[in-house]
């Protein structure tokens, strides 16, 4: 058996399954957010919850909002502040007394994804996260690739690519510098930057947006334009780099439909390339990808 845990910011998923997949058990819980001693002792009760439910021992992967650092060992990168710097890896290990294999959460999207979601059978597969954030993972014949900094698939904090003169140097970023992808694609990103060339009310979200847009409102249209061109173009960026076969879309912003038609019609004008095969497509396993992913993390067992 195979136990996923989704660690994110306000509730923790684990999930079972069975040898060849198929989902044994899922439960949710509520994150103890702010408190890592907390956090930990949840993870181990969900999953000893899992296994005297189901009556089987498993393996441990985990997805979490950050990642290990390779040099330090303590996690990194971590939206759920109250992780970062702690030994989060040894800490598992040593308190559910088995080795514990974990991953950034964009990482396990992507490994559930190629490995039995809508990239199944693909060679190299580029999973996106676009929501509150924008991650990423790649998944390269049958192999999840961290990286030497593990941080490999982190397009989010690079600049938009050919971006218009309106669009620099672009908005700060969390992570110090200005005009990040992150800060056009996410979720709140889309959102400032339509409330702020249509002077809309703050309390306006990218679900407000699109829907608007549905209805015919020309601001937010026009809006949801400028967002599929500028995923167009960093989706462009990525594959003149590691071509992959398949991209697969996660996150609120990936239930926009009109992307999937939309945005591979505009990436060929960026692309180095006479002919595009890359494939943009939604994600099989939607919100499930992430903690489904966690338990692949250990492919053979």
């Amino acid at each position: 058996m195979r136990i996923g845990i989704d660690l994110g910011g306000t509730k923790i998923e684990g999930i079972a399954l069975d040898n060849a997949g198929h989902e044994l058990l899922r439960k949710r819980i509520d994150a103890p957010q702010g408190n890592y001693h907390n956090t930990l002792h949840a993870i181990i009760k969900l999953v000893a919850d899992i296994e005297s439910t189901t009556g089987q021992t498993g393996t441990v992967g985990i997805g979490i909002p950050g990642t290990i650092s390779p040099k330090t060992d303590l996690v990194k990168n971590a939206n759920s502040v109250w992780l970062i710097d702690k030994p989060l890896h040894s800490d598992l290990e040593s308190l559910l007394k088995r080795e514990v294999r974990i991953e950034n959460d964009a990482n396990c999207f992507v490994v559930s994804e190629a490995t039995d979601g809508a990239a199944k059978d693909a060679d190299i597969v580029f999973g996106v996260i676009i929501g509150t954030g924008t991650g990423g993972g790649i998944y390269v014949r049958g192999q999840s690739i961290i990286g030497a900094n593990a941080i490999a698939g982190e397009w989010g904090h690079n600049p938009l690519p050919w971006p218009e003169q309106g669009e620099l140097p672009g908005r700060e970023c969390y992570c110090g510098k200005s005009g990040c992808i992150e800060t056009w694609l996410s979720g709140p990103g889309f959102a400032i930057d339509h409330k702020t060339r249509n002077y809309q009310p703050n309390n306006i979200t990218a679900k407000d947006i699109v829907m608007l847009a549905d209805n015919g409102d020309q601001f937010a249209q026009e809006s949801l334009h400028l967002y599929e061109e500028r995923l167009a173009k960093s989706l462009a960026s990525i594959i003149n780099i590691i071509d992959p076969d398949v991209i697969v879309l996660g996150g609120g912003m990936s239930n926009i439909k009109e992307l999937y038609s939309t945005v591979p019609k505009l990436w060929n004008e960026y692309i180095f390339s006479d002919h595009v095969s890359t494939q943009l497509l939604a994600p099989e396993h939607g919100d499930s990808s992430g903690v489904r992913g966690a338990a692949w993390l250990w492919p053979q067992i």
